[in-house]
């Protein structure tokens, strides 16, 4: 697999290059690996020398129930992504390369896995909304929702900046995020490797095995 190493602190110094509004056709949502990419580096995996710690958040599930992120993830492979579900693009074709490459694995790496989808758009995002959405993906994949200070600050701790969702010029609500996905380890729970919107149904299908592994792809 194509992997680069960088320091997390270089990456949450990029983070506020990194918004971008679905929908919007805005180049500016480069991976934030780009702003300390080796020359003649084409990975998408960037695995990072200081690993995140997973964000300390209870959120509402898309059953209505409280949600501990690191209580219920904890010792398990885990992605985690911010996104929305009015999203036309960058959001549903992450999810979706996720769930068809998550569908390569063997039946029991499945069930081990977590993949959380935490939502920039609270207000039109309830828990019914977002679990539909999701439903449509990936029955197993968890869809969280709560107040958007606090899910803004849980994904400020990952080096993901998110703007409160706005209407744009067309008077078109759109939520501004970060698009980078990051996987925890089951060993650490550390979030060590760090996806761009770049990356690819057979990235995350090359990468998947040694993620549920607490290897670095």
């Amino acid at each position: 697999m194509r992997t680069k190493t960088f320091a997390a602190a270089a990456l949450l110094a990029a983070a506020s290059l990194t918004l971008t509004a679905c929908g919007s056709g805005n180049d500016s949502d480069k991976p934030v690996a780009v702003v300390s990419e080796q020359a003649g580096s084409d990975k998408a995996a960037t695995v990072l020398d200081k690993p995140f710690e997973k964000p300390d958040l209870v959120l509402t599930d898309t059953q209505g129930k409280k949600y501990d992120l690191r209580k219920e993830t904890e010792g398990k492979p885990t992605l985690i992504y911010f996104g929305y579900t009015h999203c036309p693009d960058v959001c549903p074709s992450t999810m979706s390369n996720i769930a068809v490459a998550k569908k390569q694995l063997p039946k029991a790496e499945q069930d081990e896995l977590r993949v959380v989808f935490v939502t920039t758009d609270p207000d039109r995002d309830k828990p019914a909304e977002l679990g539909k959405w999701l439903k449509g993906i990936d029955p197993q994949f968890i869809g969280l929702t709560g107040d958007f200070p606090t899910i803004q600050a849980g994904a400020r701790t990952l080096g993901i900046s998110i703007d409160p969702p706005h209407k744009d010029k067309n008077g078109k609500m759109v939520s501004e995020h970060g698009t980078q996905v990051i996987a925890f380890s089951p060993k650490t729970d550390g979030g060590y490797v760090l996806y761009g919107e770049d990356a690819t149904v057979d990235d995350y299908t090359k990468d998947l095995p040694e993620i549920v592994k607490g290897q670095k792809p």
